[in-house]
């Protein structure tokens, strides 16, 4: 049987290889000009930078991935330690946190009294949501509503109260600190969210990064995972087609017989993945009434990133490898921060400075820094003229605060805005994360990953089941395949 993935995302192809190890015969069609969606990479004046994702947690996804596949995981991680530092606006010195207690004791001394007493309840209760859910929810497909809300009702009554809490309410019933509930919360922004819409069951990520498996990046470069999927899918003759957008279908009945480029040539298959967002797909690809403009502006979506990729010589000895870098009014900036029509003038962000742990990815002596903004999505925010800027604002800030002259000393400078990451990765309205995680677009709540109507249409990556984040999208195409093959047993048989 022959298998079309529209979009080479880390969710396409992860189900190619998985889709191939069982014998089918799979071809990538990818707009973009290389593949990996936005695990992508841009090489520049003799610096190389991760497009997108610098991290991840939930290894563990990827050797299942290739295991699954009777292959040897070929990705060399590096374990972050410090897993990121902290950067307050009225502190100089930097919070850095560890995984290790007894050091992130001593960050807080004389800031959070017992804090690893309370750290470690705190990680009890959130270690034992993460394990209740993971299998029950997480790794599974549901066949309809009622099969989720029948999942639900198995995870174990004591974690209920947490759908009814927000993040930080959840971290103030824990910690005094101001800066430790701050801290803890960051990972809320992973979602594309913040602390105070993001629900209190996310507080198992704090668990993933403190306890459970801490932080990695990839030896070489965060790219070295697609060109390993690459190497891996060229050895089973799967095909990928670049600068090649799918606009629309050819169906038949229940079935689609075929998808059209931009160019109006035809691409035949038994089966299609979209690696695209599955909700904009739906309205804009299959021209879906429950998923048109109107519809889908009314979702909750993540907000947008705003990118700078700075190649700058010197080495920048006050920066690690990552690093958050905080204003003093984090509760109104983050209430402001998803709907307004204007850029910050204090931002907030967050800097990687991979060549600290990948000094290959920036000439001797110099460092690549990636440097991410959220920012509203282009329907709240649709000029972006002040572009250059709101860059400037941002590395001025950040110079001030590293006490190194960025300006002076950039080499390479490349900036992407929300339009430039919608029209590049057709991210809706410029969204970095596609669909939020509220309670009402969570698990089966999300937009399936098999398609309502066409019997041979799946869906594959963060916008689909089980969510956003690399080990997610990985955990979405065992899910999809999983369909895939179910549903097609008696024709591969």
């Amino acid at each position: 049987m022959k298998a079309i993935i529209i979009g080479s995302g880390l969710g396409g192809l992860s189900t190619a290889l998985r889709l191939a190890h069982k014998g089918f015969e799979v071809e990538i069609i990818e707009k973009h000009h290389s593949p990996g969606g936005r695990l992508n990479i841009l090489k520049k004046d003799g610096f190389t930078f991760d497009v997108g994702p610098s991290f991840f947690s939930m290894s563990y996804e990827f050797e299942e991935l290739f295991t699954s596949c009777g292959i040897k995981n070929p990705i060399k991680l590096n374990e972050l330690n410090p897993l990121y530092a902290v950067y307050f606006e009225h502190r100089q010195k930097p919070f850095l946190i560890y995984k290790d207690l007894d050091k992130l004791q001593k960050e807080f001394e004389n800031i959070e009294d017992h804090l690893i007493s309370k750290v470690e309840n705190y990680l009890k209760s959130a270690g034992r949501l993460f394990h209740d859910t993971e299998n029950l929810i997480i790794r599974r497909n549901f066949i309809s509503k009622t099969d989720y809300l029948l999942a639900l009702i198995k995870v174990p009554l004591r974690h209920s109260p947490k759908l009814f809490r927000n993040m930080w309410s959840e971290l103030e019933r824990n910690f005094q600190s101001e800066e430790l509930k701050i801290i803890f919360s960051l990972v809320a922004f992973f979602l594309g969210s913040t602390p105070f819409q993001t629900p209190a069951v996310y507080q198992l990520l704090n668990y993933t990064e403190l306890k459970h498996d801490g932080y990695w990046n990839v030896k070489g470069g965060m790219y070295r995972i697609v060109e390993n999927l690459l190497e891996l899918l060229n050895q089973k003759n799967v095909s990928i087609k670049l600068n090649t957008e799918i606009t629309g279908i050819e169906y038949s009945g229940k079935r689609i017989v075929s998808v059209t480029d931009q160019d109006g040539k035809k691409y035949h298959a038994d089966i299609f993945i979209s690696n695209s967002d599955a909700a904009a797909f739906r309205g804009q690809i299959l021209k879906r009434t429950k998923f048109n403009t109107q519809k889908l502006d009314k979702m909750e979506w993540t907000l947008a990133p705003f990118t700078i990729y700075l190649g700058v010589k010197g080495l920048c000895d006050n920066l690690h490898h990552h690093n958050y870098f905080l204003g003093n009014n984090f509760r109104q900036y983050a209430d402001t921060i998803f709907k307004s029509s204007v850029s910050p003038q204090k931002p907030y962000y967050y800097v990687n400075a991979s060549s600290k742990s990948n000094p290959q990815c920036a000439p001797e002596g110099c460092e690549n820094l990636f440097i991410l903004c959220p920012v509203p999505d282009l329907r709240f925010k649709t000029d972006w003229s002040d572009t250059n800027a709101l860059a400037d604002n941002i590395i001025t800030d950040l110079s001030s605060r590293i006490n190194f002259d960025l300006h002076k000393n950039t080499i390479s400078k490349t900036i992407m805005n929300p339009v430039d990451w919608q029209n590049t990765f057709n991210l809706y309205r410029g969204s970095g994360l596609g669909l939020a995680h509220g309670l009402n677009q969570v698990g089966a709540l999300r937009p399936s990953n098999k398609d309502e109507q066409f019997k041979n249409l799946f869906y594959v990556g963060a916008s689909t089941l089980p969510g956003t984040g690399l080990p997610m999208v990985v955990i979405s195409s065992k899910l999809v395949t999983e369909r895939i093959l179910n549903d097609f047993a008696q024709a591969l048989a």
